[in-house]
């Protein structure tokens, strides 16, 4: 079924009379219901499921090895190589594939929002319901724009084409693929469209360090006196909502790059959890559901189509795609200063980090090439205690190159533009997850609040013994024994146990960057 009818070529396949180019909002609503991908919710936002894949498949991406960029990528399991034999077979595949279609779609946009960094790019889809998703997520060129425009980068998806292992040498019916040279993302065998958004990610995360441009996986936000904050952390950590505030407009949720310019969004659009969502926690996702957005995943009512959240039958992870502007208090367009504050959000459940400490510019670095935080029961299958997980540089399935090369630029950034950086832990407090108690949100906001508005700079600190941090003794608007964890605990034996097993995850897991300086190393736990 799979096997090459002819050569065909892309721009073939595009100029067919059963492309749809650049259909509006609308319109895409209406030929996904009209073809039945989706259904409407009783907000207006449309509500598609993806079968099996409700979420990425990381042992199903790959980047092509090719001759200009095999010695800059990090190969491992994360960057798995494929040979250009296997990914020009499935091209033409899929192509073959797609061409015989009644009706395909085609997207036209940018992901960059500063113009002198930004990438063009389209998305060729199989399904309406995606072709909507990129066109929520992704930078919308103006009719000036759409006229010059000229994609550097294709992403091209089939869902319904499902790879044969034993013929097209991949593991199993998904595939995501990555050409540099050809410049090209081919995803195949998986509905779920959190694929595209990260292949894009992955692209802009090799492209950008070569303009001297760090590319982050955080949010940023910008105060009313023009101060950039930078929030990077894991899901559970409270990235969003600690962003998510009243007194500062949002840049990105997500995806950006960092320039000699400032900060810039990578995406046009916002790609939010659903799970548990409530009008009270998170007002700005919650308003920004209805008509255009896209829900994937989530569950509805059958007579109303009125959601339910808290839902989790399909998938923990259920989403909302929206474009920026369906929140109000953002910054148009999405560009920024240079950062004035970095924080680094973690959900410690062994309650063993500080609430908050600030860090030194080698600490900085070791912590963003860590990225830990802990997973939880009810996270993830399988996880009935708690485990800490790192990802590198808070965002490991999709880093191209070597750590230490965002690292790097993270410390020249730093120090170049003078940042301050903190590690805030929105954990446990009073003992480990199911002793103690997650960490009062009231003081998790005083904390950050007093971190972006410098009064944590100068205050006197004192430091952890075990992970060398530098703990602030007073913090406004929080109880000064809150801030020294140990303090904190019933049994002093018992939090140096566990503090103990928590340098030592650090250390295991940091053994794998052996190509960091000393300076980095050392940042790390005191106890080695």
């Amino acid at each position: 079924m799979n096997s090459v009818r002819n050569t065909i070529e892309l721009k073939d396949v595009i100029s067919g009379a059963n492309v749809h180019h650049n259909l509006s909002v609308p319109q895409l609503v209406e030929k996904t219901l009209s073809r039945e991908e989706a259904v409407l919710s009783s907000t207006g936002a449309i509500r598609a499921t993806t079968g099996k894949y409700t979420g990425r498949s990381p042992k199903d991406k790959y980047i092509v090895e090719e001759a200009s960029t095999k010695d800059k990528i990090d190969w491992g399991s994360v960057n798995q190589p494929i040979s250009s034999e296997v990914f020009n077979s499935l091209y033409q595949k899929v192509l073959n594939y797609l061409s015989s279609k009644d009706e395909i779609f085609r997207f036209q946009g940018f992901a960059g929002a500063d113009t002198k960094y930004r990438l063009p790019i389209q998305v060729i889809n199989e399904y309406a319901w995606h072709n909507l998703f990129v066109h929520q997520l992704f930078i919308r060129p103006t009719d000036e724009e759409l006229q010059s425009h000229t994609p550097e980068f294709t992403v091209i998806t089939a869902p319904n084409f499902k790879a044969d292992p034993a013929v097209d040498g991949v593991k199993s019916e998904t595939f995501i693929i990555i050409s540099f040279e050809q410049k090209t993302v081919l995803i195949g065998g998986t509905e779920y469209a959190g694929e595209m958004k990260k292949s894009i990610f992955s692209i802009m995360n090799y492209l950008l360090p070569e303009k001297n441009v760090l590319p982050m996986h955080c949010s940023a936000n910008i105060g009313q006196e023009g101060d950039v904050a930078l929030f990077f952390g894991l899901s559970g950590t409270g990235k969003t909502t600690l962003s998510a505030d009243p007194n500062r407009r949002l840049i990105g949720d997500d995806e950006h790059g960092w320039s000699n310019n400032g900060v810039f969004n990578i995406e046009g659009g916002c790609y939010a959890k659903c799970i548990n969502l409530s009008q009270e926690k998170e007002p700005q996702i919650w308003d920004a559901i209805r008509f255009g957005t896209v829900l994937e995943n989530v569950v509805l009512d059958d007579a109303t189509r009125v959601a339910d959240y808290d839902d989790s039958s399909l998938t923990e992870n259920t989403r909302a795609a929206y474009p920026i502007h369906a929140i109000d208090n953002i910054v148009t367009p999405s560009i920024g200063g240079h950062p004035n504050t970095i924080i680094f959000l973690t959900a410690d459940a062994s309650g063993v980090l500080p609430p908050v400490s600030r860090l030194t510019k080698e600490q900085a670095m070791y912590h963003f090439i860590s990225g830990y935080t802990s997973k939880v029961a009810g996270t993830e299958r399988g996880i009935t205690e708690p485990q800490p997980a790192f990802s590198t540089c808070f965002g490991s399935p999709f880093l191209p190159r070597p750590a230490r090369v965002y690292a790097e630029m993270l410390g020249e950034k730093i120090d170049q533009y003078n940042a301050h950086v903190f590690l805030v832990n929105t954990g446990w407090t009073g003992g480990e997850y199911g002793v103690g108690k997650r960490m009062n949100l009231s003081y998790t906001r005083a904390m950050v609040r007093a971190a972006l508005e410098g009064d944590l700079d100068n205050v006197e600190t004192v430091t952890d013994p075990i992970f060398g941090l530098q703990i602030p003794l007073h913090c406004p608007g929080v109880p000064d024994e809150v801030l020294q964890p140990k303090k904190t605990w019933a049994d002093g034996a018992a939090y140096e146990k566990k503090a103990l097993e928590l340098a030592q995850a650090f250390n295991e897991n940091f053994k794998q960057f052996g190509d960091v300086s000393d300076e980095i190393k050392n940042a790390g736990p005191l106890v080695k």
